[in-house]
């Protein structure tokens, strides 16, 4: 099997060029000998989303730029089944992304202060894929195909929801 390098053009010096870690064999870094694919950044840069087939099961990875590793996600990964196409909120507080743990695709919620995920599609009849975030974390659009065709489907998390927003800095 073969792995896709992410290269990530952002550095603090203000300076264009590859700022890619290194591939290595440890699971701690964002490359590893394993498919590295499907990359989205929060607003500012610092936090990496991406799915990696790591340790031979398909899952969400978080990766800080500040600090360069890897941030743990209890939860995320369910053991004998996929999770992937990841997209992350502004501050990357939130992470929405596709999980097969109950025997269909499904959209996830997953919130990185109280820990947990939430099944946002567990009604919808039909598959999906391909979940955005708005930079807010209020709206979740995905890829339904409950008429029959793939449509767009817009999910309001409703008034009063905690908001994930960029800071000042």
């Amino acid at each position: 099997m073969g792995f896709v390098r992410i290269a990530i053009a952002l550095t603090s010096r203000g300076e264009s060029g590859y700022v890619t870690p290194p591939t290595t064999n440890l699971g701690a870094t964002l490359n590893t000998k394993a498919a590295e694919t499907a990359p989205h950044l929060s607003h500012d840069g610092r936090y990496l989303v991406v799915t990696s087939d790591r340790d031979s099961q398909r899952g969400i990875f978080l990766y800080d730029r500040q600090v360069n590793s890897l941030i743990s996600l209890p939860g995320i990964n369910q053991p004998q089944s996929m999770q992937y196409q990841g997209d992350i909120s502004a501050d990357g507080r939130y992470i929405v992304y596709v999980s097969e743990q109950l025997g269909k695709t499904d959209i996830f919620l997953y919130d990185r202060i109280a820990l947990k995920a939430e099944n946002i599609t567990k009604n919808f009849i039909g598959e999906v894929r391909n979940p955005s975030i708005s930079g807010n974390g209020r709206f979740i659009v995905f890829e339904g195909n409950r008429s029959g065709q793939w449509d767009i489907e817009i999910y309001d998390r409703g008034i009063g929801t905690p908001l994930s927003l960029p800071s000042a800095e």
